[in-house]
């Protein structure tokens, strides 16, 4: 009996590549491919699957990508194991998606040795996580289930990024805040540094699934319509 399996991904050469090793194995069935989660959910209706393995960022689709894609899978098709294969690894992001019941998140950096073991773990009901990834599982594991993560941002760091996520330039920042364009501009870099952020689309994608606080106390994050982790208690600490 084999294990069917469905591959997204929106690069084409990942997706052959990823079917290529896996159909090599003869207890693997590959019985779909997706490019977006449209064509993911067009597939899961008509197909036996056991196992999808999904990009993260893949954009286009219907139900979105990353958490909101994510989310939705989990509450339509309960009983499907889901292996998230991605490049992000940012520890408070992969957090989020271990804590939707994703039975894998790997990084595509690894061996694809480790993309086998992970397919047959998670059929057979375990969680198996990147060897790239170990920090967001010992941070998962050091919440011990409870749904908040603490981000060490000062004051000036957290008004930044707040403002810069809202919309505004470093030089509307600097203006509004009475502050230099080069000192904004320091502040926001060692705040994305703080989260383990390197580009702005990852700040952007940071602060629209975990929210970004504005005041010198942990706070609720900021609720996202049909986001299951809306009614978490997502925090950022702000310091002085």
């Amino acid at each position: 009996m084999k294990i069917n399996i469905i591959v997204a991904d929106d690069h084409p050469a990942v997706l052959l590549g990823i079917t290529h090793e896996l159909a090599a194995i003869p207890t693997l069935e590959i019985v779909g491919q997706a490019k977006n989660s449209t064509e993911v959910i067009e597939l899961l209706s008509t197909l036996s699957c056991d196992i999808l393995i999904t990009d993260y960022v893949m954009p286009g689709g219907s139900a979105g990508d990353g958490i909101a894609m994510l989310s939705f899978l989990r509450r339509r098709y309960p009983d499907l194991k889901i292996i998230v294969f991605t490049t992000i690894n940012n520890p408070a992001i992969v957090a989020e998606i271990l804590k939707l019941g994703v039975g894998s998140v790997l990084n595509k950096v690894d061996d694809v040795g480790h993309l086998i073991s992970a397919v047959h773990a998670v059929y057979a009901g375990a969680t198996y996580i990147s060897p790239q990834l170990k920090a967001a599982a010992q941070q998962l594991s050091h919440n011990n289930g409870s749904r908040s993560s603490n981000y060490k941002l000062t004051r000036r760091e957290s008004e930044v990024i707040r403002l810069y996520v809202s919309g505004l330039s470093v030089n509307n920042i600097a203006n509004q805040l009475k502050r230099t364009k080069q000192t904004v501009s320091s502040q926001k870099a060692s705040a994305m540094r703080k989260l383990g952020l390197t580009r702005d689309a990852d700040l952007f994608r940071f602060a629209y699934e975990t929210g970004i606080v504005d005041s010198g106390q942990p706070v609720e994050a900021t609720s996202i319509p049909e986001n299951p982790l809306a009614s978490s208690k997502e925090k950022i600490y702000v310091t002085h």
